[in-house]
């Protein structure tokens, strides 16, 4: 087990840039595939993207070209690079590790995850 713990949510203006910050504890991090998720009020919680344990990397449409994520596994921490923020951004975005032994799956399915973090909020202000 992992735990996670986000950080570097708060309060953006639209358009702006914000960079959300995910630190696991324990030293087995780098066998764990990364995922980002989010949940708006009144929605269902959705995939935003994930990353491989190589680091091969995967995104909803909706982010696509706009975010970026990315894992430094000397530091145990999974990060979310978000720009060109909409309001419809506006959610608390979670982050969520799975073990795996392998170097390339990742998944879109939050089924899939089996450690997440408790979430840091993101309002994007029109």
């Amino acid at each position: 087990q992992v735990q996670l713990v986000e950080s570097g949510g708060g309060l953006v203006q639209a358009g702006g840039s914000l960079r959300l910050s995910c630190a696991a504890s324990g030293r087995t991090f780098s066998s764990y595939a990364l995922g980002w998720f989010r949940q708006a009020p009144g929605e269902e919680r959705e995939f935003v993207a994930d990353i491989s344990r190589r680091g091969a990397t995967f995104y909803a449409e909706s982010v696509k070209g706009r975010f970026t994520i990315a894992r430094d596994n000397a530091k145990n921490t999974v990060y979310l690079q978000m720009s060109s923020l909409k309001p419809k951004d506006t959610a608390v975005y979670y982050c969520a590790a799975y073990a795996t032994t392998s170097y390339c799956t990742i998944s879109s399915d939050a089924r899939d995850y089996s450690n997440w973090g408790r979430g840091t909020q993101v309002p994007v202000a029109s």
